[in-house]
């Protein structure tokens, strides 16, 4: 029986680590996809043998497409590769699709899987953006910032190759003959304005990273009508406890940051909460069963991406630090696995590391909140007593999708919130 190798973003395939005819055994990388925000390892689903490869280097995937087949032994080299599925355009922001409820299986021909159905041709009419060419021409062009309504193609039918996106002059292109818009709905048009010249200046190219952080946060802002509820938390018991925890583990083990708490405290929450845990879209409304928490990681080069602790409020304490130390350190060297970057339902954002007393965060598309973090800060406080004295306070701002819930549901998860931060043990519970 035949295992199909999938991917679960939108990216290009950068490169087999497997040929057809190697074994392979469930959890090997066999292939990496350069996606928007780093390079994704795809692994093996089963033990067997790589029996196809359905997409080139450099074909553009679209989420759930097939690249691949695992076999048993004697079956490699049966299947030719097929074309891989071009990266769907994107879709309205107002209208997006609904996530699958199930994924069905290969179909089969007297017991035969067969391989994965070929993508619809551009011939069908079905063009991004009006226009007919190659994956590996769209990715260039995209890299590039070009039009490509305003470049002649070379191949086959007049399609759009590599090497007419790599010799394209914007000022001998001809004026744009579709009707089509020139960028996905969602994402901000270029400005207008004409680029500074001149020894005062640098150019510097936008990258897919930024481009993408563009089009969420765009989206986010424009589709997404956020409102905030902010609250001051003390958290000398939360500093207590974790220095306990902390100094009672083996010395190999992953020490519990204060943001792991922060993220099994928001898990926990989500619980009395489900409808902070439902995603809109459009007529409809997609409650999650499970509950799993996106990170923000600020990375390196620049930019940020979330890792998703899945089951937060399931895992225990020191098994979810361990998870998220490694994925947090995958993100930053630019090799993430698809489990770490996909289906989060709740996200936290932490600056208390940059010294940040207080900000609001954009929510992440489709998700209904997101939780801000400020840094923990000795002030002045009135205790119960009336006297003064010097408490640790931490600001929090939870931000929320206002065609999700309303704002004493946003006030009343923050109390929870609060209260179990301040009462730490019942995270160890």
């Amino acid at each position: 029986m035949a295992n199909p190798i999938t991917v679960t973003m939108e990216g290009t395939l950068l490169n087999w680590l497997k040929n057809v005819g190697d074994s392979v055994k469930s959890g090997d990388v066999v292939a990496e996809v350069e996606a928007d925000k780093a390079t994704v390892e795809i692994e093996a689903t089963a033990d067997g043998v790589l029996t196809q490869q359905a997409a080139q280097v450099g074909d553009s995937l679209k989420e759930g497409a097939v690249i691949g087949q695992i076999g048993a032994a004697g079956e490699a080299g049966a299947a030719q590769p097929a074309a891989a599925p071009v990266a769907a355009s994107a879709g309205n922001a107002s209208s997006p699709k609904l996530p699958p409820v199930s994924t069905p299986a290969p179909a089969k021909s007297n017991g035969a899987p067969q391989p994965p159905p070929a993508p619809v041709a551009e011939e069908n009419g079905n063009l991004p953006d009006g226009v007919k060419a190659s994956p590996v021409a769209r990715k260039i062009a995209a890299d590039k910032g070009i039009d490509l309504g305003l470049v002649k193609g070379t191949g086959p039918g007049g399609r759009i190759v590599k090497e007419d996106v790599e010799g394209f002059q914007p000022g001998a292109a001809p004026a744009r003959s579709t009707s089509a818009p020139a960028q996905p709905s969602g994402i901000a048009p270029a400005t207008s304005r004409k680029l500074p010249e001149g020894p005062d200046v640098e150019i510097i190219d936008v990258t897919n990273l930024r481009k993408r952080i563009v089009a969420v946060t765009v989206e986010s802002k424009q589709q997404i009508p956020h409102f905030y509820v902010t609250t001051e938390i003390d958290v000398e018991e939360l500093l207590n406890v974790r220095k306990q925890l902390n100094d009672n583990l083996p010395p190999d083990a992953a020490k519990i940051s204060v943001n792991d708490l922060i993220v099994k405290a928001a898990a926990l929450t989500l619980r009395q909460f489900p409808n902070l845990n439902t995603h809109y879209y459009g007529d409809k409304l997609v409650r999650h069963k499970r509950i799993n928490i996106g990170i923000a990681v600020a990375l390196p080069s620049g930019g940020l991406m979330y890792v998703v602790a899945h089951d937060a409020d399931k895992v225990a304490l020191g098994t979810l630090a361990q998870q998220n130390k490694e994925m947090i350190a995958r993100a930053r060297e630019g090799k993430v696995k698809p489990d770490d970057i996909s289906g989060a339902t709740f996200s936290t954002s932490n600056l208390g590391p940059y010294d940040v007393e207080h900000f609001s965060a954009i929510i992440n598309p489709p998700e209904a909140g997101i939780i801000a973090v400020g840094t923990a800060l000795k002030v002045p406080v009135v205790k119960e007593d009336g006297t003064l004295g010097i408490g640790n306070r931490m600001k929090v701002t939870i931000s929320v999708d206002h065609r999700v819930s309303d704002g004493a549901e946003g006030a009343q998860y923050l109390l929870a919130f609060k209260q179990l931060i301040e009462s730490p043990m019942r995270l160890l519970v």
